[in-house]
């Protein structure tokens, strides 16, 4: 089966890079860079001066992955700004995959949705769909509520939407209370990582799967625009709370009413 990745340029997608690689030898990989522009906010600043732990809790993930992983595999490979530009296209029409794997970039436009491998378009979404979906952090959206239990991974068929293709799997991320923040951005990384990898070896098995994410609830999608100072100062207090979530078993009892979809 022939794969192509399109992913962000950054450590964690990286090493997601080689974890595929070691599996499923990629026919070619494409990465984006995004170009930003740092504005230095009121928000921002008061950010890392009440609630610095969010900030370097995903700076030592990335580190994490960094060391990890110095390079990328040995594949074709193109870097471009934006993924749904014209080089991306003329790049992955040229090796005409089987498969195409995308984790990490920016939303993907009709003309490459219009490339249509015989396989499909796998995405990796860090949340659990459908009941959490969109940016910044899905992960840190579920701290902030209050809803540990929705702690998971998504893998989907992509579509033009935000997370909201139909699913091949899903599965919560097991936790133990005992994680600091730091450590539980690792664990939901690596358990993403391990699924996105059992889901490739399932798809390339013939074994398909696509439910459509109305069929089992509404869910909710959260944008970067309302994550908040107030949510992040929730962040930080109820983070606090996951060791008793965990040991007394509301983590469990809450997952019980929730429908994930299992490979």
């Amino acid at each position: 089966m022939k794969i192509i990745l399109w992913i962000g340029n950054e450590p964690n997608q990286k090493a997601l890079a080689n974890k595929i690689h070691s599996l499923f030898p990629l026919a070619g990989i494409i990465t984006e860079t995004r170009l930003y522009k740092q504005k230095i906010t009121l928000s921002k600043l008061l950010e890392r001066l009440f609630f610095p732990t969010i900030g370097k809790a995903w700076w030592k993930m990335v580190q994490h992955y960094s060391t990890a992983h110095s390079n990328y595999p040995k594949a074709n490979t193109l870097d471009v700004e934006n993924i749904n530009s014209d080089d991306a296209y003329e790049f992955s029409k040229n090796i005409d995959a089987d498969l195409i794997v995308v984790s990490g970039t920016s939303l993907i436009k009709q003309k490459m949705l219009s490339l249509k491998p015989s396989v499909g378009i796998l995405n990796l979404h860090t949340g659990l769909s459908p009941y959490v979906k969109g940016g910044p952090n899905c992960t840190n959206w579920c701290i902030a509520n209050g809803k540990f239990h929705l702690i998971g991974n998504t893998i989907m068929w992509i579509d033009a939407g935000i997370d909201s293709g139909n699913i091949v799997t899903t599965e919560f991320t097991e936790l133990t209370g005992d994680e600091n923040l730091e450590q539980l951005h690792l664990k939901v990384m690596e358990h993403a990582h391990d699924l996105y990898l059992r889901a490739i070896n399932s798809v390339s098995e013939g074994k398909t799967s696509s439910v459509q994410q109305t069929s089992i609830a509404e869910g909710n999608t959260y944008y970067n625009k309302d994550w908040t100072l107030d949510k992040k100062r929730a962040l930080v207090f109820n983070i606090k709370k996951l060791s008793a979530v965990v040991k007394t078993g509301e983590l469990i009892k809450n997952r019980e009413n929730l429908k994930v979809i299992k490979l």
